[in-house]
């Protein structure tokens, strides 16, 4: 006896969409397109610093990654270049995703490139931009009656 279990399309999307992270959790992924590798962001304030974390492993920082300042965004772009020889044989089950990618965060302000600093250790990719949260701080108004 054999038994076919059929799900229906709708238990197909709600299952993606239990596991799939939101978008609005994470940075902006302007101009990827869909299926391409997205890498997994960190994006904090420290002090009046901006810290992004990127998770790179197995990506040349020197060759496939660029990092620019484009007005108020600093963008991260760069590709995941699969190595391995084609003609393996056997089966092969494959969780990295491989290809171009590009991640862009909002900054508070427009900054000056030199302010940005990026560094690359043990598959993690950090870019700081100095002083961007400065001047930001609110300051209270007081209100006064008539």
């Amino acid at each position: 006896m054999t038994t076919t279990l059929n799900r229906a399309p709708f238990a197909d999307a709600w299952l993606r969409d239990l596991w799939a992270p939101r978008l609005a959790d994470l940075a902006r992924t302007e101009g990827t397109v869909p299926g391409r590798p997205v890498p997994a962001a960190d994006v904090y304030r420290d002090g009046e610093d901006l810290v992004a974390r990127l998770d790179l492993p197995g990506v040349n920082p020197v060759e496939d990654v660029t990092v620019e300042v484009e007005g108020r965004k600093l963008v991260v772009r760069g590709e995941r270049k699969d190595q391995r020889p084609e003609e393996s044989e056997g089966r092969r089950i494959s969780e990295v995703r491989f290809g171009a990618f590009r991640r862009v965060v909002t900054l508070p302000k427009a900054v000056d490139g030199d302010a940005v600093h990026a560094s690359y250790d043990a598959g993690v990719l950090t870019v700081t931009v100095a002083g961007v949260f400065a001047g930001t701080t609110p300051q209270r108004i007081e209100v006064t009656s008539a």
